[in-house]
């Protein structure tokens, strides 16, 4: 089992952590995170793109010119792509790039991604992360003292006061242990769990 320390909100260390080599220490499966990062990003795609076709431009009713004798090339319309204000060869539309992963396929992804935070040294636990109010400074002062940078920070309550504290910070997110996803993961510069989402995902994903 991987070993790694216990912070408290001062950056202080307060103990050992086990965890679970289910989760933590699996074989890194690199096809599948890439391929869990993809889906993410195409999911996240509007698809909304449009841009007409010669067939929904306005005008061209009419071929500009009789087909021989006038020294020009042939034109059957004024709407065809080589002309100006002509439709747009293979025109994009609205679509969907959304694909589907298995969920088991989702789990290896995830489990790897977490697993290659540990092996890098980039996941710590903190004991809580607790605030009396809402307070951006009071955050980045505990991410400052965990020498955190580009931090994902994993909670497994719905806090408003930590969650609304970390929102305007520009390197810093928050998400619940039910929303992680492998993209997340990867581009963090530094996994923050806090001691009651590891328990939730080792219990969820072991």
């Amino acid at each position: 089992m991987a070993e790694v320390s216990v912070y408290n909100m001062e950056g202080k260390e307060v103990g050992k952590l086990d965890l679970n080599d289910a989760v933590f220490g699996v074989e890194i499966n690199e096809h599948l995170v890439h391929l869990a990062v993809v889906q993410h990003l195409a999911n996240m795609r509007q698809g909304t793109q449009k841009a007409k076709t010669r067939a929904e431009v306005s005008g061209g009713g009419r071929k500009p010119w009789r087909q021989k004798g006038t020294g020009h090339a042939r034109q059957g319309s004024t709407r065809s792509p080589q002309w100006t204000h002509g439709g747009v060869v293979f025109a994009p539309v609205p679509r969907d790039y959304s694909f589907k992963l298995n969920k088991k396929e989702k789990r290896i992804a995830l489990k790897s991604a977490l697993t290659s935070k540990v092996a890098d040294g980039s996941l710590m636990v903190i004991e809580e992360l607790k605030f009396d109010e809402i307070k951006t400074k009071k955050f980045a002062e505990v991410m400052n003292n965990l020498k955190a940078k580009n931090a994902l920070v994993v909670i497994n309550e719905n806090d408003k006061n930590v969650v609304l504290s970390a929102r305007n910070i520009p390197d810093a997110k928050t998400i619940l242990t039910g929303n992680m996803n492998v993209y997340d993961i990867m581009k963090a510069g530094t996994v923050v769990l806090t001691k009651d989402a590891v328990s939730t995902i080792e219990e969820v994903y072991a």
